[in-house]
C-alpha cells in the first residue's frame, strides 16, 4: 500500500410457534435427603394442537447437543450452497472500484483471519477512535518487505470495530499490474493511490487507509526498523481537508521483523521492474520456504482523530498547513511506535 503519490437463517420463528408444555412439579419428598427419589408429575390433558411428544420427560432445552449441532451444520451448508449459486449465476454486486463486499466477508476475510489471529496474534488498541459512520482517513506506518501490514489492519477494523466497518486501502500502481494480485486487491476494496479515488471514497462516507511511506517504508533495511520515512508530499492531508474528514494515525508494531531485510539486489530489482529485491536471512537462500514470514507478535493501535472540519475550504491549498498537519500525524505515529516498543516483552510473544 502506498501513499497518495503513488498518493444466519434465523430459526426464532419456528421456536416462536411452538406450544409451551405444562409445568412439571417435583414433590417436596423428592428433594429431601434420605428419601426415595420420586418424580410426581401432574397429569393434564394435552392442549389442542399439542403433539404426544410433549409428554416426553426430556424438554426441548434438554435435547442432546448433537441436535443443535446438526441444525447449525444444515444452516451453514444451506448458506454455502446459496453463496455458490449467487456466484455461479452472477447474482452479486460490486461497486465502481470492483469491491465485492460479499466475497470479502464470506471468503477473503475467512482466509486472512487465521493468519491474523493464530500466526501474528494481533492485538488491537484504540479501535473506538474510528467513527461508526462517515468518511475518515486512517494513516499508518508501512513496513515488512511485503505489504501484509495493510491486510492485517483491514482485518483489525473489520473484526474489532463495533460497526464492522470496511477499510478501503489505497495501493501502489504495482499492485494492479500483477496478475491475480490485481483481482484480489480490487475484490478486497483496494484502489489506486491517487487523490481522485481517495476523495471519491471519502465523499461516499467510506473508511480509507493510506500508508504514506510507500515503498520507502516497506523496503527499508532492517537496521532502520521503526524509523518512519518521509511522508511523501502530504497529499493525504490535502485530500482529508477537501472532504473535511478526520485523520486517524495508526501505529503497527511487529511487521518490521517478519522479513528482516539485510540487503537489496538492486540490479535484479531493475530487471524485474520491482522497486527493490529483498535479501533476508532466509530468502532467497531457502527457496519458497524462505518466503514464509516469521511469526512475530503484532500490535495495532489507532490514535485519536485529528479533525479537519474546522479549516476553511481554501486550507487544502495552503502548503504550510499541509506540512504542519503532515508532520503532526507523522510525529504522533512515531511517538506511539516508540511507546509500543518499550511495552513489548518480546518480538515473538
Amino acid at each position: 500500500m502506498a501513499d497518495a503519490k503513488v498518493i444466519p437463517f434465523d430459526d426464532d420463528r419456528s421456536r416462536a410457534g411452538a406450544v409451551q408444555r405444562p409445568a412439571r412439579r417435583r414433590s417436596a419428598g423428592s428433594r429431601r435427603k434420605g428419601s426415595e427419589p420420586a418424580l410426581v408429575r401432574e397429569v393434564q390433558p394435552l392442549p389442542s394442537g399439542a403433539s404426544a411428544q410433549d409428554d416426553d420427560p426430556v424438554t426441548r432445552e434438554e435435547q442432546p447437543p448433537q441436535a443443535h449441532d446438526e441444525g447449525g451444520l444444515e444452516r451453514r451448508i444451506a448458506a454455502g450452497l446459496s453463496f455458490l449459486r449467487r456466484r455461479l449465476t452472477g447474482d452479486y454486486e460490486v461497486d465502481d472500484f470492483g469491491y465485492d463486499e460479499e466475497l470479502t466477508d464470506q471468503v477473503l476475510m475467512s482466509l486472512l483471519r487465521p493468519v491474523y489471529e493464530k500466526y501474528f496474534r494481533v492485538e488491537v488498541k484504540g479501535v473506538e477512535n474510528i467513527p461508526a459512520e462517515g468518511g475518515a482517513l486512517i494513516v499508518a506506518n508501512h513496513s515488512g518487505t511485503l505489504p501484509l501490514d495493510g491486510l492485517m489492519m483491514q482485518v483489525a477494523v473489520h473484526d474489532h470495530h463495533p460497526a464492522n466497518r470496511h477499510l478501503r486501502l489505497l495501493a501502489a500502481d504495482l499492485v494492479f499490474m500483477l496478475p491475480v494480485v490485481n483481482e484480489l486487491a480490487r475484490k478486497l476494496g483496494h484502489t489506486l493511490a491517487c487523490a481522485e479515488d481517495a476523495e471519491r471514497l471519502l465523499g461516499q462516507g467510506e473508511l480509507v487507509g493510506v500508508m504514506p511511506e510507500g515503498f520507502k517504508g516497506i523496503g527499508k533495511p532492517f537496521s532502520e526498523r521503526y524509523k518512519l520515512q518521509r511522508f511523501g508530499r502530504g497529499g493525504f492531508v490535502s485530500t482529508a481537508l477537501r472532504q473535511r474528514t478526520p485523520i486517524i494515525p495508526c501505529s503497527i508494531v511487529g511487521a518490521e521483523e517478519i522479513y528482516p531485510m539485510i540487503g537489496n539486489a538492486k540490479t535484479l530489482a531493475r530487471l524485474l521492474g520491482f522497486p527493490y529485491f529483498p535479501l533476508t536471512p532466509t530468502f532467497p537462500w531457502l527457496g519458497p520456504l524462505g518466503a514464509v514470514p516469521l511469526p512475530t507478535k503484532w500490535t495495532i493501535q489507532f490514535g485519536e482523530p485529528i479533525p479537519t472540519d474546522g479549516y476553511p475550504p481554501e486550507a487544502a491549498e495552503d502548503p504550510m498547513l499541509m506540512f504542519n498537519l503532515t508532520d503532526q500525524v507523522r510525529e504522533q505515529i512515531q511517538h506511539t511506535l516508540y511507546k509500543l516498543l518499550v511495552q513489548r516483552r518480546s518480538v515473538f510473544f
